[in-house]
């Protein structure tokens, strides 16, 4: 929870009198929405004027569905995710209706007649203040968002304008919420009331508009992550559609074959119908597919660089609102408003290979070049972001105290731990510099080796004969004694020497990482002190058996772990570790190996070969992007692909398939013997093409 005093001091020094125009606005919108949709009219309200996806008619205006999430912005926005959150849609792609399972035995008119008197019923119970019977109208619970921002609409004065469960809760604990409120069982509209009660208890909020209520505290309190990914986005090939783009302030892309990008509640939705549309270039139409839905999830305040070729930036931009498919324009329907400021116009020193297709992550290293690089430089220095990934694990230190990233060999998860080393001892500027600034900088973090020094920061790797009296406390051999024969010392682990540290600097957080955390017997080597690891019962002493000293574990202690799924699957850990962890899976990173080695598209490959390694031996047994990087960065010549491909890649399938022909043949095709299981060899300047040929198809991409 927030500080009290920091919201009462935001909320006196909130800018009230510059939304006047804002909430004239807003209200004037919702004047519309209830004047084309009167409460009085919706018992006969039909579908076509309810439903995303029937086929417009001027007569009749956008349907009700269409004004929530593309038409009152102003009055606080349900945009991203799909369709689904309307309860029921026509799919304008295959003009199928879509609707929760429970309503799809009976035709779309009789299941908007269940949807409809639900809604009717709502509305109702608002009117005589019996909020909390909303939540027995079971169908509305498919379209929480939709319902709860509906209510808004109509009754502005009992709900506030904001709509995400996940937003809700965020404010609701900065408030200093119970903990019913917002979670469990509790339905968006409910937990909205909530929060609507807590405002209303505090007087720093008298006489505040609920929309003035909400944009003071995306404001001030934004529950978005302080960090998302930055996207490089095409407009079109060779950047013909720049001109568009910047005189309409936004960024379109094409595929318009798969139809609104809304009608997709999943990636391999979508990538299905990416394959039926595009079956040549199956392999890599899963990772379109993801990219396609981040596309479409865009929020207002991400950045995105328009780019021409690999190494000219057209500018970077700011989204303003969310993504529509705008059948207004012949192609490129697919589109998302954006601020550009072509200031950040330039050409880039060296070529990115990475910017070949038309979407491709932009590293925090590269973003500041491209700010270096801007015309008129800021007057102000940047500050230096911590990357998303980073941020998750940072996020689950702080709500449960110790993590386990788990995933593939080669993902980089030792890496990601050591990032988040760095962002929390203040040096988040070297998360992503140079390889060997980057090294010192971790070095600097870590105890002088043989020694018992401990600083803010620890790093030790468990392995079997790794056992409780390494960890916490035993007898050792004391190799200073001069007494003759065998002398014991009892000597402190590191854990307990950490949590010493520890409750000397309570303002400082010590960090202990784990590598290959799985290898060791944690029941064994944790012992008692598994109790103490959840953060409520870190002030709780327990009686070591050895010494007989009580001792707890310190509130700025932090724990992260690594596992290698290849090696040990998450759910074979012990059931009273997993509920002191949290877990966050490290898949491969397919945007840190974009370029290319000859004709072979290097994240394309390695998204075709873990299709096949998932297909055939499942999803612990993928190859992570570190196999294809030498020094942070893509390898770039035939004889680095050839080494990496023979000696790194090629010995893990054949332990994988323990030498049998058939499934080495299953991932690696013709360059398997059938009868033998032998691996073809060839000279490293045919083995991209070979590869090309294998796993990938030509990448038209921008072009689409």
């Amino acid at each position: 929870m927030a500080d009290e005093k920091s919201v009462e001091a935001a909320a006196r020094d909130f800018d009230r009198a510059a939304l006047r125009d804002l909430l004239e606005r807003a209200e004037q919108v919702r004047q519309r929405v209830v004047g084309r949709f009167p409460l009085d009219d919706w018992p006969r309200l039909p579908l076509r004027r309810y439903a995303l996806g029937t086929p417009y008619d001027p007569a009749l205006g956008r349907p009700f569905c269409w004004l929530m999430e593309y038409g009152t912005d102003a009055l606080g926005s349900i945009r991203g995710g799909s369709a689904a959150k309307h309860i029921i849609y026509r799919s304008r792609r295959t003009s199928e209706w879509r609707m929760p399972a429970q309503l799809r035995k009976v035709h779309a008119d009789e299941a908007w007649d269940v949807v409809r008197e639900q809604f009717v019923a709502a509305f109702a119970l608002v009117r005589a203040g019996n909020f909390r019977a909303i939540d027995d109208l079971d169908t509305l619970s498919y379209g929480q968002a939709l319902v709860t921002k509906s209510l808004a609409t109509y009754f502005p004065d009992d709900f506030l304008p904001i709509y995400s469960a996940s937003h809700i809760r965020h404010f609701t604990d900065l408030l200093g919420g119970t903990g019913h409120q917002a979670y469990g069982n509790v339905r968006s509209w409910q937990a909205n009331r909530d929060l609507l009660a807590l405002v209303r208890a505090r007087p720093e909020f008298d006489g505040w508009h609920p929309l003035e209520v909400m944009r003071f505290l995306y404001g001030e309190f934004s529950p978005k992550p302080r960090r998302r990914d930055i996207w490089k986005i095409a407009p079109g090939q060779n950047a013909r559609l720049w001109e568009e783009c910047r005189e309409g302030q936004h960024i379109r892309v094409g595929w318009d074959e798969v139809g609104d990008l809304g009608d997709y509640e999943s990636d391999t939705e979508l990538k299905q119908a990416l394959d039926n549309v595009w079956p040549q270039s199956a392999g890599g139409n899963l990772r379109l597919a993801r990219q396609l839905l981040t596309y479409r999830d865009l929020e207002p305040g991400d950045l995105v660089v328009a780019n021409r070729g690999k190494s000219e930036v057209l500018a970077l931009g700011e989204v303003t609102g969310g993504y529509t498919y705008d059948e207004s324009h012949p192609e490129f329907r697919h589109k998302v408003p954006v601020a550009w400021d072509e200031s950040y116009a330039q050409v880039l020193p060296s070529p990115e290979n990475a910017w070949q297709p038309t979407f491709a992550k932009v590293p925090e290293k590269l973003l500041r070049r491209i700010r270096e690089g801007r015309a008129m430089p800021a007057v102000t220095p940047v500050s230096v972001e911590v990357p998303g990934a980073v941020e998750d694990v940072l996020d689950a230190l702080e709500h449960k105290g110790q993590v386990i990233l788990f995933g593939p060999p080669g993902t980089g998860k030792t890496r990601l731990a050591l990032s988040a080393a760095l962002a929390l001892t203040g040096r988040p500027d070297a998360i992503e510099a140079p390889p060997a600034e980057r090294s010192a900088a971790v070095t600097s973090l870590l105890p002088a080796a043989g020694t018992d020094e401990v600083t803010e920061v620890s790093l030790v790797t468990f392995h079997p004969s790794y056992g409780y009296e390494d960890f916490v406390e035993g007898y050792k051999p004391d190799p200073a004694s001069d007494q003759a024969g065998l002398n014991l010392k009892r000597r402190d682990g590191i854990f307990l020497r950490i949590c010493a540290a520890a409750e000397k600097a309570p303002d400082r957080t010590f960090l202990l990482i784990v590598d290959e955390i799985n290898r060791g017997d944690l029941p064994r080597i944790l012992g008692e002190l598994v109790t103490l690891l959840e953060l409520d019962k870190r002030a709780i002493p327990v009686t070591l058996p050895v010494s007989g000293r009580q001792v707890g574990i310190p509130h700025n202690v932090r724990i992260i772990g690594t596992m290698n799924t290849a090696d040990r699957s998450v759910g074979h850990l012990d059931a009273a570790i997993r509920r002191r962890f949290a877990f966050l899976e490290v898949p491969p990173d397919l945007d840190s190996v974009e370029g290319s080695v000859g004709a072979l598209d290097l994240a394309a490959f390695l998204a075709g070969l873990n299709t096949r390694l998932v297909r055939e031996f499942g999803p612990d047994q993928q190859i992570g992007q570190a196999f294809l990087l030498r020094e942070d960065r893509p390898v770039t010549t035939e004889e680095e692909l050839s080494a990496v491909f023979y000696h790194d890649i090629v010995p893990q399938i054949e332990d994988h398939g323990m030498g049998r022909p058939e499934p080495l043949r299953a991932v690696l095709g013709d360059l398997v013997d059938p009868d033998s299981g032998r691996i073809a060899r060839m000279t490293p300047q045919d083995l991209p093409n070979k590869l090309a040929a294998e796993f990938t198809e030509p990448d038209d991409a921008v072009e689409r």
